[in-house]
């Protein structure tokens, strides 16, 4: 399956849903439909065979941010705030909340919104080319996409206060070193790290890696003796699924499960 719609293509095959931002001649940046349109790819992935989903962005560049010539700086009628929570935040809630992982594929620059996309992934692989930055304060915002609740989480108050305040993008390397992304790659092999992580979490028990996630997500939020709860009720989920006794069975048989996300 694919759909190739202008500033958004999206493709599915198998079980991987590769949701691309296809504007290079900018970067990749995003006006409010494709922000839309995003948000709605995100949530069919819910019902659909998508077992994982990879974004990345078409060109030489992940997404460089909301397009400038897209907002509308002084118009007294322009209600941002409407745009933000009708088209930002339902892509970054249901980024958060579909049962099945988001592999960021970073290359070149990850900017505002796209930066914050990549935050709201579960695992952010960058090329050594990439870089990523908190740049809102160049143009007198502050940052949204959920950027002022994951990223200190990732790397402390500090240091999210002094890339956001200052807005400097920063290499993939220091993005590593400071815990904000998984992996840095060479260029020349993102493609082949990030396909083989997307093979390997479309080939895993489905139920298991959803429950991973709304752990996680729920430990963020959560003191231990819930969280502890949270692990006992889920792990029956777990438990009774057809994925647990094959992985049990191939086990004994010394060989290599086939999970059915069942």
């Amino acid at each position: 399956m694919s759909e190739v719609s202008g500033r958004l293509l999206v493709s599915l095959e198998d079980g991987v849903k590769r949701i691309t931002f296809n504007n290079p001649a900018r970067r990749n940046s995003i006006d409010f439909d494709t922000i839309r349109r995003f948000a709605e790819a995100i949530e069919r992935s819910a019902e659909d065979e998508t077992r994982v989903v990879v974004i990345t962005g078409a060109g030489d560049s992940f997404c460089a941010g909301a397009e400038l010539q897209s907002l509308k700086p002084g118009d007294s009628d322009y209600d941002v705030t409407t745009d933000v929570r009708g088209g930002v935040n339902p892509g970054v809630l249901a980024m958060r909340s579909l049962p099945k992982p988001i592999i960021a594929r970073v290359h070149g620059h990850a900017a505002g919104v796209g930066c914050n996309y990549a935050l709201a992934a579960d695992m952010i692989i960058a090329s050594d080319q990439a870089f990523f930055g908190q740049v809102f304060i160049k143009i007198g915002l502050m940052p949204d996409g959920g950027g002022t609740y994951f990223l200190p989480r990732l790397v402390g108050y500090n240091r999210a206060f002094e890339l956001m305040a200052l807005g400097d993008p920063i290499p993939a390397q220091q993005a590593f070193e400071i815990g904000m992304i998984n992996r840095v790659v060479p260029a020349a092999e993102l493609d082949v790290v990030v396909n083989a992580l997307a093979g390997r979490l479309a080939k895993a028990p489905a139920i298991a890696i959803a429950k991973i996630k709304a752990g996680l997500i729920n430990g963020l939020q959560s003191d231990l003796a819930a969280a502890l709860e949270f692990e006992a009720v889920n792990q029956g989920d777990c438990f009774r699924s057809a994925d647990f006794k094959e992985g049990v069975a191939a086990f004994l048989q010394k060989r290599k499960a086939v999970f059915t996300g069942k």
